[in-house]
C-alpha cells in the first residue's frame, strides 16, 4: 500500500522527491501518512478534496483486495 501511496502522489506533484509516506501498524489496520511539499499540498488536495477523496478510494481498494483495512493521512 505505502509504493501505491507514494506512487500516486509522486506522479501528482511537482516535487516528487520531497513525498514521504510514513507507516503505522496497530490493532484497527495499517495508517498511511502523506507529506508532501508545502507547495505541493494544493494539488494532492484538490479541488474540494476531490483529489484526496480519490487518493485514498484507489488505495482503500487495493487494501480490500488484499484483506487489510488502511487510512491515508495527508499530513502537512
Amino acid at each position: 500500500m505505502k509504493e501505491l501511496l507514494e506512487y500516486i502522489a509522486s506522479e501528482l506533484v511537482d516535487n516528487p522527491d520531497a513525498v514521504n509516506v510514513e507507516e503505522t501498524t496497530d490493532d484497527r489496520g495499517v495508517l498511511l501518512r502523506l507529506r508532501v511539499d508545502q507547495e505541493d499540498m494544493g494539488r494532492v488536495i484538490g479541488r474540494g478534496g476531490r483529489t484526496a477523496r480519490a487518493i485514498r478510494q484507489v488505495v482503500k481498494i487495493a487494501a480490500i483486495r488484499e484483506g487489510v483495512h488502511v487510512h491515508v493521512d495527508i499530513a502537512d
